[in-house]
């Protein structure tokens, strides 16, 4: 398909968000305010940027790209660190930053777009990662990914 690996995985998040405050604008009256709403909202941003950075550490340790549009330029497998709990610590990350923007536009329809973000991102994002990275680690990378899975 042609939009596989197409747009970044950071533009998506973003889009994504924007999309979600624009939703939360044009139906502001489903909105669920809860206490402490502020603290679960940075709690949750915070450990999004958290995870999504573990990642990235990890590849650049292990010399391998961090860049998401090209996945067959892989020089290793990562599968130590955050990738024992989770294939994708990046988009991870970034779903978890994306809940903490629901958690504090407060609004049901943002949080509606959440599972749109995952789709996407496994559709367009993460299967084409995984073909490229079967092609390039086979047994290795289908043995990995038997035992860890692609979120959490």
């Amino acid at each position: 398909m042609t939009l596989e690996l197409k747009i970044p995985p950071v533009a998506v998040a973003l889009i994504t968000a924007i999309c979600m405050w624009l939703a939360a604008r044009a139906v502001p009256g489903i909105e669920v305010p809860f206490p402490g709403h502020d603290v679960v909202t940075g709690m949750m941003a915070v450990s999004g940027g958290f995870i999504a950075l573990l990642g990235v550490v990890a590849f650049s340790r292990a010399g391998t790209t961090v860049n998401p549009m090209n996945p067959g330029s892989s020089s290793s497998l990562v599968v130590t660190g955050i990738y024992s709990v989770t294939r994708n610590p990046m988009y991870l990350g970034l779903l978890l930053v994306l809940l903490a923007w629901a958690i504090y536009l407060a609004n049901v329809l943002s949080v509606l777009l959440l599972p749109a973000f995952v789709w996407y991102m496994a559709r367009y994002q993460i299967e084409p990662e995984e073909k490229a990275l079967t092609a390039l680690f086979g047994p290795e990378f289908t043995a990995y990914a038997a035992r860890v899975r692609r979120w959490i």
